[in-house]
């Protein structure tokens, strides 16, 4: 799976278990046509099953701070 900065999965594909991880990451950087350090800032590569347990149980226990996207003068019109 090819998951993005703040874990949500962007794109997946199936191959045997014998390609493996790096083979997927090798895989996403060809498609994507960038080099592996620009790609690890902005993606990362792991099986269903990881992503899975780790990272849909986190999402759960993650606090979401809506109030830091908002603004902080109530009379702004935000439509301007």
């Amino acid at each position: 799976m090819l998951v993005d900065t703040e874990d949500n999965s962007i794109d997946r594909v199936d191959w045997g278990s014998d390609v493996g991880v790096s083979g997927a990451k090798t895989y996403f950087i060809r498609r994507k046509q960038i080099e592996e350090k620009e790609f690890d800032k902005i993606w990362k590569v792991m099986s269903e099953n990881h992503y899975d347990t780790l990272h849909k149980a986190s999402l759960q226990n993650r606090q979401i701070e809506w109030w830091k996207d908002e603004y902080t003068n109530p009379d702004i019109d935000v439509s301007e």
